[in-house]
């Protein structure tokens, strides 16, 4: 009940708006981060029936049937294994109400629709999309870069006289350690929290 007043007191319409930190806890997206692990709202456009919340790491879709159903589908996209490509903003014409920021998270197409009047923090987002996309990017050319790194010790190995099980199973282990240490951590960015810093100044 009380998420349904602050909506009101928001003045949400279909037409999406940019909310603000004072808001946050008023949304129905505050209520699925993963706050234990340090997830934060960065920047969050909500509409009557759908909410966009940008946080440190995924994009929390609150997705909405209708304006005037209460039923919701909760959708998460994290930034570590959900590329974001094909960043841009539809500008308002004169007679328009409204601005796009359209986007890609792998397969799925978000085409958002925002008051025109929050044109300036909606350019804070795009940059900041942009800017984790190409992350993602470098990130995956360097797994690449891994794997082929991996093949490459392979090929060294078997051209050398193979040493004994006790050593070939350490190595084995040395060599799977750094590969996830490479894969998982060092090259899979997953907090963004200093591009959102860097970027958003609503």
């Amino acid at each position: 009940m009380f998420k349904k007043f602050a909506a009101e007191a928001l003045g949400i319409s279909d037409i999406g708006v940019i909310v603000g930190p004072a808001d946050y806890s008023k949304v129905d997206a505050d209520d699925y981060l993963f706050s234990e692990d340090g997830e934060q709202i960065f920047f969050l456009i909500k509409s009557k029936k759908d909410e966009y919340c940008f946080t440190n790491l995924a994009l929390i879709h609150v997705d909405g049937d209708s304006a005037v159903s209460s039923k919701r589908s909760i959708k998460r996209y994290d930034y570590a294994s959900h590329q974001i490509t094909d960043v841009t903003i539809e500008t308002a014409g004169t007679l328009d109400m409204d601005i796009e920021l359209k986007f890609n998270v792998d397969a799925t197409k978000f085409s958002i629709d925002v008051k025109k009047t929050f044109i300036e923090q909606l350019k804070d987002i795009y940059k900041a999309l942009i800017t984790i996309g190409k992350q993602q990017v470098r990130d995956e050319a360097c797994r690449a870069n891994a794997l082929r790194a991996l093949d490459a010790t392979a090929s060294v190995h078997k051209l050398n006289i193979a040493p004994d099980a006790g050593g070939l199973v350490s190595q084995y282990g040395q060599l799977l350690t750094a590969l996830n240490t490479a894969m998982f951590d060092t090259h899979t960015k997953r907090d963004f929290s200093d591009v959102f810093a860097k970027y958003i100044h609503n």
